[in-house]
C-alpha cells in the first residue's frame, strides 16, 4: 500500500509517501520513500518519485485516498520532455538558450 506517514513535530505536520505492506502501522517500518508531502508551504509541497510509485502500482501496490489526490494534482512529467534548468546566477533566459 501506498500511503502518508507523519514524521512532523507537534502542531507541524510533514508526510512522507512511503510504501508498505497494508497490515503495518501508519508509521511502522517502510519498504521504500516514494516522496514527500508538505502541506505548511503555500502552495503545499508534493515531491513525488513518479518512475517509482508506477513500478509499485505495477506489481500491485494500492494508494490511499488522499495519496490518489496528491497523484491526481501532481502527475508525471511527459516521457522525453527533460525539465528545462533554470539559469545561472547572472545569466538571462536568452543568453543561456544561446
Amino acid at each position: 500500500m501506498i500511503r502518508l506517514a507523519r514524521v512532523g513535530a507537534r502542531k507541524q505536520p510533514y508526510y512522507r509517501i512511503v510504501v508498505l505492506e497494508k497490515d503495518r502501522a501508519r508509521n511502522g517500518r517502510s519498504i521504500e520513500v516514494v516522496g514527500t508531502y508538505n502541506p505548511r508551504t503555500s502552495p503545499a509541497t508534493v515531491e513525488l518519485k513518479h518512475e517509482r510509485v508506477a513500478y509499485w502500482r505495477g506489481v500491485g501496490a494500492q494508494l490511499s485516498p488522499t495519496v490518489e489526490k496528491l497523484l491526481a494534482k501532481n502527475p508525471a512529467p511527459a516521457p522525453g520532455t527533460a525539465p528545462t534548468p533554470a539559469p545561472a546566477a547572472g545569466e538571462t533566459a536568452a543568453t543561456a538558450a544561446a
